[in-house]
């Protein structure tokens, strides 16, 4: 049966994952169901330690109100109450102050109104009932309903306490309530002095950054984003001359690091973050601790890292290798460009609507579809994008064989870039954003030459991957050509260029074949797709798949234009079936020559058997078996993608073994051609050549080999009729390989 697959929009509410392991890569956070937002004491209060900082707060409310209103579960660990309550106390002793003052102002002299210090607890339990309040009132804006839970550390350490901790929590979750969590300072006892983070099962609730990572771990949150007052982790106290922030932290890296002292208010410090990052960590929640103080983000910090967005310092579990790493960064530009796509689709729509403007008088219907962009085309491409980065995790820098050739002398073959890429495309803009997505994760430069058709939407398009590389500094990484003159002088420079990728028409490819000196080119030629109709296909299996494959995009290189049906088809109910269905969705039949030959009044016959419409029109032949159904496809057919619809298994195998296509298909639609739904996110285009890719062509496509032998410096190749030298070619296990970062780049 056709099979139709779905996708969810990057604005639906992320689903709940399996709760294993944390995130690998910053991009994933916006996959996060459940988040913790741990506010620290130095982003709720003042700079004078008494009060809160209101407006702060107001946005870090707002944030947290819109991402639980998009669907997602936030849970808040908030400090502030002392820094409340001693602001109320203080007020309140001044006050009475005064009043004595003034009572006893005529007996003696005006006395010290200076303030006590004033402990802690009782600050605590002064301030957090106007705490909550002034949470409630700021969430209530958003039509947002909080609750708060006072805890203590004896609330986890008794299972029966914990375990109503866990269900209260659950259920206000589930009620679409925002917990504020605080630990009760009014009554809380002192950290238990020899109570580390040491494992899962055992944390001293010492502070709000330990509640924290032990409420996150408790609820399996996805997400835990620490606030702290300075941009992340530093390899040095902050301010000192070589301090640099550290953009990804792994387990084991806290001897690299230097901390300071602790936070000028709290508990806490960088230090008590860090392990308490470290055991959320260990316990499967992805952390993030960044900067809430600061004015120039603080409207935005906790969306922007739910985003993916490089802030603060990201917590990883598995230390990656060196080519890992640099795949780390290609992956950040892919996700910037796709979330670009997405916050600048106006733009791009607007620059669109200037070019369809401009070539409706010129392009016919079929280019016309190729060239527009709508919001819902760019909301799949941006979604095509994002699978390219997940999906191109150790693409460059992979061991694909590894051999002992001698003792001491292993070979392995590895894969790495091709190079520099020159990708010429016609009226079809979306394929900017999608060949440079699969150049970026491949690692290889881009040369693209886009048709002049797309000239304005070209133009935004490029602006906005450039932007996104930007991000690690290699803006130049892609680059446009526009002329005509240009693309021939490039076809000329073998030293230069790597590899030529036409997509387009059959023309355009001929052309560029011809102008390479010396450059591979890879391309198709025409989509001419069949689809064949046997005598043992089931009704409802034919008529779904010849309406997907001919009407669900007439104008995609891998849409049917010929239609093959058994002779035995003819004059049954099957036939007029099909001969509706076309007719109902306005497609136009040009009869073969013995189709023609069945009927008395016949359509328009074709004036070609090996025509690529591009539009709503196909061929409809008549073959006597599948034999000749193959014979047909191969003699007329461009080697693109064929369709054969059968019940009958051994007619199927023979025709998918038999003919000699990129694609060939059993009772599925000709779309599937395609590398998006391949699950390769996009694709350069659909290859119908030999060498060195076929079919949709993904990163795999773009990649190619070498092979690197390492000795001791005493082997020798011996090939000498005497020679000496034992050849053992024992195959090794694979596994991942430190690849040099010469050889990733």
């Amino acid at each position: 049966p056709l099979v139709k697959c779905t996708f969810p929009l990057l604005h639906t509410a992320p689903q709940s994952r399996t709760h294993a392991s944390s995130f690998a890569h910053r991009c994933a956070l916006r996959q996060a169901k459940r988040i913790v937002v741990k506010l620290g004491s130095a982003v709720v209060t003042r700079g004078d330690e008494c009060g809160l900082a209101l407006g702060r707060l107001a946005s870090i409310v707002e944030q947290v109100a819109m991402l639980q209103n998009q669907g997602r579960e936030m849970v808040m660990v908030t400090s502030g109450a002392v820094a409340f309550g001693k602001q109320r106390l203080r007020h309140e002793i001044l006050l009475s102050q005064s009043v004595r003052q003034a009572l006893q102002s005529g007996h003696n002299q005006p006395k010290d109104m200076s303030v006590p210090v004033l402990e802690a607890r009782a600050c605590a339990a002064a301030g957090q009932s106007g705490l909550m309040a002034l949470y409630e009132a700021m969430f209530s804006q958003y039509s947002t309903c909080t609750a708060q839970v006072l805890v203590t550390n004896l609330d986890f350490h008794d299972d029966e306490k914990r375990q109503n901790l866990h269900s209260t929590l659950q259920e206000l979750v589930r009620m679409n309530i925002v917990p504020i969590i605080n630990t009760n300072d009014a009554v809380v006892p002192p950290p238990e002095p020899n109570s580390d983070l040491h494992g899962v099962n055992v944390i001293s609730i010492k502070d709000n950054d330990s509640l924290a990572a032990r409420l996150a771990v408790e609820m399996k949150a996805d997400l835990l984003i620490a606030l702290s007052d300075v941009e992340g982790l530093y390899n040095s106290p902050p301010g000192t001359d070589d301090a640099k922030l550290i953009d990804v932290f792994y387990p084991g890296d806290q001897h690299s690091v230097t901390f300071g002292t602790k936070s000028r208010v709290g508990l806490g410090g960088m230090e008590a973050k860090v392990k308490a990052a470290l055991w959320a960590l260990q316990g499967g929640t992805s952390v993030v601790i960044a900067n809430g103080t600061n004015p120039k983000v603080t409207g935005h910090v906790i969306t922007d890292i739910v985003e993916g967005k490089k802030l603060g310092t990201f917590f990883s579990e598995t230390k990656p290798l060196v080519w890992i790493w640099l795949f780390s960064q290609r992956s950040e530009i892919i996700c910037r460009l796709a979330d670009l796509l997405t916050e600048k689709t106006e733009e791009i729509v607007a620059a669109n609507k200037m070019d369809m403007e401009v070539a409706s008088s010129r392009l016919p219907p079929a280019m016309l579809k190729r060239l527009s962009l709508s919001a819902a085309k760019i909301n799949s491409l941006s979604i095509g994008i994002q699978q390219i980065a997940t999906s191109a995790q150790n693409s460059t820098g992979r061991v694909l064989r590894r051999t002992r050739v001698a003792p001491n002398l292993e070979l392995e073959q590895i894969t790495v870039p091709i190079g520099v890429v020159l990708v010429i495309f016609e009226a079809r803009p979306d394929c900017l954003p999608q060949v440079s997505a699969l150049a970026i994760a491949s690692g290889n430069a881009l040369l693209l030459k886009g048709g002049k058709e797309a000239a304005n939407t070209n133009r935004v398009l490029l602006q906005l991957t450039q932007e996104a590389l930007s991000m690690h500094g290699v803006r130049e990484a892609v680059q446009m050509v526009s002329t005509r003159e240009e693309v021939e002088g490039l076809c000329r420079l073998d030293k230069m260029i790597d590899l030529i990728i036409p997509r387009g028409s059959s023309q355009l490819v001929q052309d560029i074949k011809r102008a390479a000196k010396g450059i591979p080119v890879l391309g198709h030629s025409e989509g001419v797709c069949h689809v064949y109709v046997d005598a043992d296909a089931r009704a409802d299996k034919v008529i779904g798949i010849v309406r997907d494959s001919k009407c669900e995009y007439p104008a995609a290189c891998n849409a049917m234009e010929t239609l093959l049906i058994h002779r035995d088809i003819l004059r049954t109910p099957l036939f007029d079936q099909i001969v509706d269905m076309l007719r109902t969705e306005r497609v136009r039949i040009h009869a073969g020559p013995r189709f023609a030959s069945y009927l008395t009044f016949s359509p328009s016959e074709a004036k070609s058997l090996r025509t690529e419409y591009n539009d709503l029109e196909c061929c409809v032949e008549v073959v006597d078996s599948m034999q000749e159904a193959v014979e047909h496809i191969h003699k007329y057919g461009s080697s693109h993608t064929d369709v054969i619809i059968t019940e009958n298994e051994k007619t199927a195998e023979q025709f998918l073994q038999q003919l000699d296509s990129a694609c060939v298909f059993w009772n599925a639609s000709s779309r599937f051609a395609d590398g998006y739904r391949f699950g390769l996110g996009a694709e350069v285009g659909i290859s119908t050549t030999r060498i060195h890719a076929r079919g949709p062509v993904g990163i795999e496509g773009l990649l190619t080999t070498k092979w690197v032998l390492r000795g001791d410096g005493h082997t020798v190749a011996d090939f000498s009729e005497h020679g000496t030298q034992t050849y053992l070619h024992e195959s090794l296990p694979l596994g991942q390989e430190v690849v040099t970062q010469s050889d990733s780049n």
